[in-house]
């Protein structure tokens, strides 16, 4: 993280160049007004620190405008280590990140940018990724796109299915896929399972925003009984979903199990919930390893969006997460060719929860 004297040092350097450049074209017309004291009431005025302390304190959007408003803010705004200083401040506390709003940037708390750095535009990389900022801009559809979506509403299609698996629905406290069957205010159920897969999975019909019917498979590592002893004990269980080297210890997957390359072929995209939080015990070879292999092209995923659901037992004041962007990062998702997502959740309120439903439905080629 950068320190904030470090901000401050660079916005007072841009502050200095910029009032020795207006004295030197004062002395040049034989204007004798003062160099770098601006007369009268203005924010120009404060000493940087505190026009530092005042920026911290506006939105992305306000900032921009700022930055409109002189040619002496539009330098200050536009300063790539105050930008860098958001960028490692707030991508901790986002909720999401995607395939289009990872950071692209080398994000270090270095006290100066080195060569490679100074090339890169960091406001406009902020405000790319900026979960805020993306909200903005989503695409509104125009009208003809409405009316094409009503008629297409008329037409009855299959339910999307999606394939949910991961150690986050076995390793935490709580059971996210038991709270998201007991919750109907959220995601109401629409079917029932009417068969079982080897024991490990069975298939569950959801209404989103009351109207789009969509099925989630749920697919764990083996029975009921080995999961929970396992959860208590803290045992990393080889799941029945892959297959393993042998005489190996090694949980590390080579491919996925025969029996669920039907499964894998039928859905329209996979949910990976990922444990996140503080206090997990392993690393994430194994989890990254079972993207890549769900995901493999020979098994007919090579365009299906998957979900990572970044989840944790609760969320309380003394209990921190995993950030969705170390997620992302820890799980190698920036080097995947599919779309994808992580998305914070609770699996006590399922905070986000939509949110991820809704992009991976939009994705799986569903009009909302």
């Amino acid at each position: 993280m950068l320190s904030r004297s470090i901000v401050v040092q660079s916005l007072r350097s841009i502050r200095e160049r910029f009032f020795d450049t207006r004295r030197q074209g004062n002395e040049q017309s034989d204007d004798q007004g003062p160099g770098n004291v601006v007369t009268g009431p203005s924010l120009d005025n404060v000493p940087v620190d505190m026009q530092f302390l005042i920026m911290t304190f506006l939105s992305p959007q306000d900032l921009c405008r700022l930055g409109s408003t002189s040619t002496y803010w539009r330098s200050m705004v536009r300063d790539p280590v105050l930008w860098k200083y958001f960028l490692l401040r707030d991508m901790p506390l986002w909720q999401s990140v995607d395939h289009s709003s990872v950071p692209q940037v080398k994000l270090t708390g270095s006290a100066v940018l080195d060569d490679s750095e100074m090339q890169l535009d960091y406001m406009a990389e902020y405000l790319r990724v900026c979960p805020a900022c993306r909200n903005q801009w989503q695409h509104q559809p125009r009208v003809f796109e409405s009316v094409t979506s009503f008629f297409q509403s008329l037409v009855p299609v299959s339910e999307p299915q999606f394939a949910m698996f991961g150690p986050g629905l076995e390793q935490l406290e709580i059971s996210l896929m038991n709270t998201i069957m007991c919750s109907p205010h959220v995601l109401p159920v629409a079917g029932l399972p009417q068969r079982q897969i080897d024991g490990i999975g069975s298939g569950i019909s959801f209404k989103y925003k009351d109207q789009h019917r969509f099925n989630i498979a749920t697919l764990y590592s083996t029975n009921r009984s080995a999961r929970e002893r396992a959860r208590l004990e803290h045992l990393n269980l080889r799941s029945k979903l892959f297959v393993y080297e042998e005489d190996s210890e090694s949980n590390i997957p080579l491919s996925i199990n025969p029996m669920f390359n039907q499964v894998c072929q039928a859905v329209n995209g996979f949910i990976f919930v990922v444990n996140a939080e503080t206090e997990r015990d392993r690393g994430w070879e194994e989890e990254s390893a079972q993207i890549r292999v769900i995901l493999d092209p020979a098994v007919g995923a090579l365009s299906h969006p998957i979900l990572v659901l970044s989840c944790v037992s609760r969320e309380t004041a003394d209990r921190r997460r995993i950030p969705c962007v170390t997620v992302a990062h820890q799980l190698q998702l920036g080097s995947l060719t599919n779309p994808w997502m992580v998305q914070d959740t609770s699996a006590e309120t399922l905070t986000g929860l939509l949110d991820g439903i809704d992009w991976l439905l939009r994705h799986s080629g569903v009009k909302l």
